[in-house]
Formats: structure tokens, C-alpha cells, sequence
């Protein structure tokens, strides 16, 4: 059809197309932004919301408790390793200072050292008298940072059985949240659906078609991207079931459809052939041609033979000859490509050299 169009026409269209696609893609970010929105009409629930309050509490409290007991176990031990470590350094540092004063008694030997040997001896035995007190204190607060995590880890299990129970009732609120949101989305993309289906029946070819168009994308694209990925999934079976209905109602539109096509072709090709290109349409029979059709019944024609002027199907007139100069051109033509004459034109005698003089129709 492009090439019976003027060429401001086709720009003109080009550019309605583009409105077309803009209009969508606002209608698309906006369709975009409600269907997302939509889950926020039903209140999150947790697992934890389907646990009996008079279980749960008692087991929160024992939780809270051991975890309190378990980090306060935590920071005595800690404290306590520390002032482990700082008595192993003075036991260390001490023992290195008495072996270097043995080490020079020995080499001096002066009996009047024995007292502080003693007294040396005696301080360097109460360090590590330190040492071993302050580790009993690490040992000690180890085995109650044991108790504390074991009484924390079985309150913990204790809540995991807690969630265990509660999780089959919550899987069947989310299940159920789920559909209700699926619900949702389908009212509010279904009915756009259906209209750009009315409007694709009625009003597509209307004056305001690149707004009908864009439409008709914008819901497409929200039924059939922005709502397919939020099927339910129940094992897969709404998927395939809704797949199969979908399958089952296009087909039945494309047979329908084909059927009436096959119906009103044949009603057309009962008709004379005057009234049948005076149904026929300019700018739809320059489009058929182009795609090499016959465009009264638009089965397959070798146009480019010269020596078919009727089509061997349905018998409309293909080509004939131009009324001036006798030129062979497209019956379909309003005027002559060879003299500029009007198609109905007839030549004012019987022609000399001119092959036919049939009419344009």
C-alpha cells in the first residue's frame, strides 16, 4: 500500500506511527507502576504470625534470657583471658629476670645472696601462682559460656520447631495472598485486553488509529508480559491450563476468522466483476498488485507476464489498454502512465495501431 501513498502521506504516517509507540511506552511505565504497586494491598505476613502467642512467648523469653546469660558469659570470659595473658607476661618477664641474676650469683658466688635467691624464688612462685589462679578463672568461665550457648542453642531450636509448625499455614496464606494479588492484576489488565480487542474490531482505521494502536500495544504488553510472570504456580498447572485456554481461543478466532475470509472471497467472486472493483479500494488494489496477487481474489498471479490480462482464478481484468494512446497498463490505474489520460477515456474511433480498446472499469 506504501507505494499508492504521496510522500508527505508516508512520512505523515510514519510519524503517527511513532505517536504510536511514544503513547504506548508512557501507557506501558505507567501499567508498569500500578500492576507493581498492586501486592502492597494485602499486609506481609511471616511465619511467625502463625505461631500461638501462648507458645511463642514463653520461648522468647527463654531466648532473650540464654542469649543475656550467653553474652554476659562471653565478656567475663573474654575479661578473663585477658587477665590470663597479662599474668603469663609478668610470670615471663619475671622468670627471665631471675635466671639472668642466677646466672650472675653463679658466676660470682657470693653466699651473702642466698636471702634474696629466697626472696627472688618466692616472688617469681607467687606469679605463677597468678597464672594458674587467673587460667582457672578462664577454665571456669569457659564451661559457663558452654552451658550459656547450649541453654541459647536449644531455645532456638525450640523456636525452629515453633516455625516448623507454623510454616505449612503460613505457605497457605501466601499461596492465597498470591492468587487474591494474581486476582487483582487480572481485573485490572483483563478489561484493557477486551477493549483493545473491541477497539482492533472497530476503530483501528479510525481518524484517531495511532491512539487506538498504541493502546492496543500497552495492553498486550500488560496482559502478556506484565502478567504471565505473576501466574500462580501450583505444580504448573495453571501455566499449561492457561496456556491451553489461550491457545484454544486463538485458534478458534484464526478458523472463525479464516472462515469468514474463505466466505466473503467467494460471496466476492459471484459478483460482477463492475461491482467488484467498485468495492475494491484503490490504495488495497495497488497493494495486492505490489505483492503480486490478484486483487480481487488475492491468489498468487505472474503480473509480470504480458500476456495475462485476466486472472485465471476468479476472471477480473488485470491490465488493459489506455483509451488515448493504446498503451497496455494496470485496470486498476486511474490514469495512463504513458499519456497522463484518464482511465475511462475511450479512443474517439477504432484504433489503427492500438491492439484493444477494453475499458479500465
Amino acid at each position: 500500500m506504501s507505494k499508492a501513498l504521496r510522500l508527505p502521506e508516508k512520512w505523515f504516517r510514519r510519524a503517527l506511527w511513532l505517536v504510536a509507540v511514544v503513547f504506548a511506552s508512557f501507557l506501558i511505565g505507567l501499567g508498569g507502576l500500578v500492576v507493581g504497586d498492586l501486592p502492597r494491598v494485602e499486609s506481609a505476613r511471616t511465619v511467625e504470625d502463625f505461631i500461638a502467642p501462648g507458645a511463642a512467648a514463653p520461648v522468647k523469653a527463654q531466648i532473650r534470657a540464654a542469649d543475656a546469660a550467653h553474652d554476659q558469659a562471653e565478656a567475663a570470659l573474654e575479661n578473663a583471658r585477658l587477665q590470663h595473658q597479662a599474668a603469663q607476661a609478668r610470670y615471663r618477664s619475671a622468670r627471665e629476670t631471675f635466671d639472668n641474676w642466677v646466672a650472675t650469683r653463679s658466676a660470682t658466688a657470693r653466699p651473702d645472696q642466698d636471702t634474696e635467691l629466697i626472696s627472688r624464688s618466692r616472688a617469681l612462685d607467687g606469679l605463677k601462682q597468678q597464672e594458674n589462679a587467673a587460667r582457672s578463672t578462664v577454665e571456669r568461665l569457659q564451661g559457663a559460656s558452654l552451658q550459656a550457648r547450649q541453654r541459647l542453642e536449644a531455645a532456638n531450636r525450640q523456636w525452629e520447631g515453633l516455625r516448623e509448625g507454623a510454616m505449612e499455614d503460613w505457605r497457605k496464606e501466601m499461596r492465597a495472598i498470591e492468587l487474591r494479588v494474581f486476582l487483582y492484576r487480572l481485573a485490572l489488565t483483563l478489561p484493557l485486553l477486551l477493549l483493545a480487542g473491541w477497539l482492533f474490531a472497530r476503530q483501528r482505521k479510525s481518524t484517531w488509529w495511532p491512539f487506538v494502536w498504541g493502546f492496543i500495544f500497552f495492553a498486550l504488553f500488560a496482559f502478556f508480559v506484565e502478567l504471565v510472570p505473576y501466574l500462580p504456580d501450583y505444580g504448573g498447572y495453571v501455566r499449561y491450563i492457561v496456556g491451553i485456554v489461550v491457545t484454544v481461543l486463538l485458534g478458534r478466532a484464526a478458523i472463525l476468522g479464516l472462515n469468514r475470509y474463505l466466505e466473503r472471497q467467494r460471496q466476492q467472486e459471484s459478483l460482477p466483476e463492475t461491482q467488484r472493483r467498485e468495492e475494491l479500494g484503490y490504495d488495497v488494489a495497488l497493494a495486492r498488485q505490489a505483492k503480486g496477487v490478484c486483487p480481487g481474489c488475492e491468489r498468487a498471479v505472474d503480473l509480470k507476464d504480458g500476456s495475462i490480462d485476466f486472472c485465471p482464478h476468479c476472471g477480473i481484468g488485470l491490465f488493459d489498454r489506455c483509451g488515448q494512446c493504446g498503451t497496455r497498463k494496470s485496470a486498476f490505474s486511474r490514469f495512463c502512465h504513458a499519456c497522463g489520460a484518464p482511465a475511462g477515456k475511450q479512443l474517439p474511433g477504432p484504433p489503427d495501431t492500438a491492439p484493444g480498446t477494453a475499458d479500465a472499469g
